[in-house]
């Protein structure tokens, strides 16, 4: 976000004064990273959550079509930093990759039918497949196919125009475009406080963590492109806005698989319906990677908990975040949100056998040794004031 916004002021204000402070030693090295997302992009081409069954049966695609609009517009921005130089190789960053949508029983037959009905004639859904037939599922995921049984219902939803994006490449490459024309990256340097000037101005206390030393610097604008760690500089701020407003932090863990001949049987991103009383973030997925140049596989999310608000916080992030005003909402939802709680604890206490098993949903002949776990990007769930 703020190597976007950074490229988008620079080719806009060629002559504004654009400073860039990174806590870490390099830009994307947090969320952003290849490994600490899945590089969907969010298209709603495959994402089951953007188009939810309604109370009478029916589907609703307006988050899925609102959704889909917005990464459209991502896609005329990257085009036009490719033509215009900003943005160097694409192929380092995004490639073809079919997005699909798998589900099990009938039930889940019947959602999927509905969803392609009302998406298939879509201009922004152009080119959709779908099938129940089990030789289309050997032809299309192979991996999928062996070991399950021909006779379970199931179906698949395909897009052969989805697309893999390494996040973490292109910010890089932003950053690039951004030094060479002028703009100061400070990397190693935390922004520790942030407060205003009587003239409406804004002050910031940076650190430089390599020595320690302490210097203020004073801006017109701030944009705070933090991640998990916004929170806690906003409510320095002051901003009348951040009252009241808590996070939560729901860690991410993902299966792994480089092993050339399996990764090579799966050439797609297939995301399934999230569990009953799981939230939106937790839908499986299992996905098509290519980080520099290499392709693996990656199944999950499965939560992780930890009171850091980023992967490479402080353990103190949590309580250090926790004020009078955000207090009651806080409770309020360990009380109200019995679902979510639960969800987390059964994530929490399975090892890896019992991580296979679910991957086995997707890929019924996967054997443990063959997987390994590694920790994805941390996320922080806003709560807010009303609950």
């Amino acid at each position: 976000m703020s190597a976007t916004l950074g490229a988008l002021l620079r080719r806009l204000q060629p002559d504004w004064d654009i400073q860039v402070f990174e806590r870490l030693e390099g830009p994307a090295l947090e969320s952003s990273d290849a490994w600490n997302n899945a590089g969907t992009g969010h298209s709603a081409l495959c994402e089951l959550n953007y188009s939810p069954r309604t109370a009478d049966g029916d589907v609703d695609i307006s988050k899925a079509v609102s959704v889909n609009e917005k990464f459209q517009v991502s896609r005329q921005f990257w085009s036009y930093a490719v033509e215009n130089t900003i943005l160097g190789d694409p192929t380092e960053w995004i490639r073809p990759v079919p997005h699909m949508s798998f589900v099990a029983g009938r039930d889940g037959q019947d959602y999927l039918r509905a969803r392609y009905d009302k998406l298939a004639g879509h201009p922004l859904f152009p080119g959709m497949g779908h099938t129940t037939d089990f030789a289309e599922l050997e032809r299309l995921v192979p991996l999928m196919a062996r070991g399950r049984s021909a006779e379970q219902p199931f179906a698949l939803s395909h897009f052969e125009n989805g697309t893999d994006v390494n996040f973490g490449a292109l910010t890089r490459q932003l950053i690039k475009y951004l030094t060479r024309t002028g703009t100061e990256v400070h990397y190693q340097n935390q922004v520790k406080d942030l407060e205003r000037n009587s003239d409406g101005t804004w002050r910031l206390t940076v650190a430089n963590r390599h020595t320690g030393d302490e210097r203020t610097i004073d801006a017109k604008f701030v944009f705070v492109g933090a991640g998990g760690g916004a929170l806690h500089l906003l409510q320095k701020s002051g901003i009348p806005e951040i009252k009241g407003i808590g996070g939560f932090p729901v860690g991410g863990q993902w299966l792994r698989c480089t092993n050339p001949e399996l990764v090579e049987q799966h050439q797609a991103k297939v995301y399934s319906q999230a569990s009953v009383g799981a939230p939106p973030m937790s839908v499986p997925h299992l996905d098509t990677r290519v980080i520099d140049g290499k392709k693996g596989l990656l199944f999950g999310p499965f939560a992780g908990w930890t009171p850091k608000f980023l992967k490479m916080g402080s353990f103190l992030d949590l309580p250090s975040s926790i004020r009078l005003g955000n207090l009651l909402p806080m409770a309020n939802i360990g009380l109200t949100e019995m679902g979510l709680v639960k969800y987390l604890v059964t994530e929490l206490a399975k090892n890896h056998g019992a991580r296979v098993d679910t991957l086995r949903d997707f890929v019924p002949s996967a054997q443990d040794g063959e997987w390994e776990k590694v920790i994805a990007g941390q996320r922080v769930q806003v709560i807010k004031p009303n609950g």
